[in-house]
């Protein structure tokens, strides 16, 4: 089948990706990754996330959302990515879509709007449970709402507020992370174990989504470094083995750009119940693999063969570096999704 982005979701994209190359560059980011903003979560782009509808994109529009889907998500986390952007957008738009799917009418009364506009922030996590801690939150110090496992065996959600916030170190400084311990916890009344799976698949979704646009920039920063930087004479770029490395990196990105699309419209189409749900976990495995594997190949490239300049801390290539590392372990790596990929398919 053919599927692609319409006109509509390629210039939603485009805004986001024009707002941080305006206002939010890399520059900005070395700031926050050199501890120039306490929290990680610079107030201007936090602002510009709730004006421009970035944290609403899900929300339904009876909660002051836009009442889009999923596609129009990974569109945005792929942006982001690409400009390496730190904040707690994923976890908010991920905590939102919780409340949405699993939320009691109050619930969603309380939240959906807040989290939609910036009023609040949220967070997610997959580990420990809400009464006795969870482990290394994304923003979890920043957070004013979170949603986690409500016992060990991971059976129900709930949300947590008021939490004690320790705060844990990440070789990513483009994220902060936090465990979190104590609070008040208040059950998802909806969160049964399939709705579970299916909101753990969207935040593979933007995970993986995310991955493409690092993957992206960084192989589109090198090619362009490449094509300038002369040895012997030449451009480096020239050269038969890295021009053959650098378009072997350009197909494998595209695929896993092709992948998170329709990753996205799979979940949705599933959650919708127009197509099986099988379809749809094979279709986020295979988006999560790829998107893993070709962004710590691209990076990993970014970095060598930017010469020597590329293994410096004033050089940004260890920002698309440590990013693309840390996320492509989370919701499961590469030989995780793989070996899942094996069983729908057998």
């Amino acid at each position: 089948m053919f599927f692609a982005l319409t006109e509509d979701q390629q210039e939603f994209g485009k805004a986001v990706r024009d707002y941080l190359a305006e206002r939010f560059d890399l520059a900005a980011v070395r700031e926050v990754v050199e501890g120039g903003v306490a929290d990680g979560n610079p107030a201007s782009l936090w602002a510009a996330a709730g004006e421009q509808g970035w944290l609403a994109v899900t929300v339904g529009e009876e909660h002051d959302g836009l009442g889009l889907g999923l596609v129009e998500a990974q569109v945005i986390a792929r942006a982001l990515g690409a400009g390496v952007a730190p904040g707690p957008w994923r976890g908010t738009v991920l905590a939102a879509e919780a409340i949405r799917l699993a939320g009691s009418d109050e619930q969603r009364r309380a939240w959906l709007p807040k989290l939609a506009a910036g009023e609040a922030v949220g967070a997610v996590s997959h580990r420990g449970d809400v009464a006795g801690g969870l482990p290394a939150v994304e923003y979890g110090a920043e957070a004013d709402v979170v949603v986690g496992p409500s016992d060990p065996d991971l059976a129900g959600l709930s949300l947590l507020t008021g939490a004690t916030a320790t705060p844990v170190g990440s070789y990513d400084g483009t994220t902060r992370l936090a465990s979190l311990s104590g609070g008040t916890a208040e059950a998802l009344p909806g969160a049964t174990v399939e709705l579970q799976k299916q909101l753990t698949d969207r935040a593979t979704v933007l995970v993986a989504a995310d991955l493409v646009g690092i993957a992206r920039e960084a192989l589109t920063r090198t090619v362009a470094y490449d094509r300038d930087r002369e040895q012997f004479g030449v451009p480096v770029g020239s050269f038969q083995a890295i021009k053959h490395a650098l378009a072997d990196l350009h197909v494998g990105v595209t695929m896993a750009e092709h992948a998170s699309l329709y990753a996205a419209h799979a979940a949705d189409s599933a959650a919708a119940g127009v197509l099986d749900p099988a379809e749809a976990d094979l279709a986020v495995s295979v988006a999560k693999a790829k998107a893993s594997e070709v962004a710590l190949q691209a990076t990993a490239a970014m970095i060598q063969y930017h010469g020597g300049i590329g293994y410096t801390w004033e050089h940004e290539a260890h920002f698309f570096y440590k990013r693309a590392k840390r996320l492509a372990g989370q919701y499961g790596d590469v030989a995780v999704h793989r070996e899942r990929i094996a069983t729908l398919t057998v």
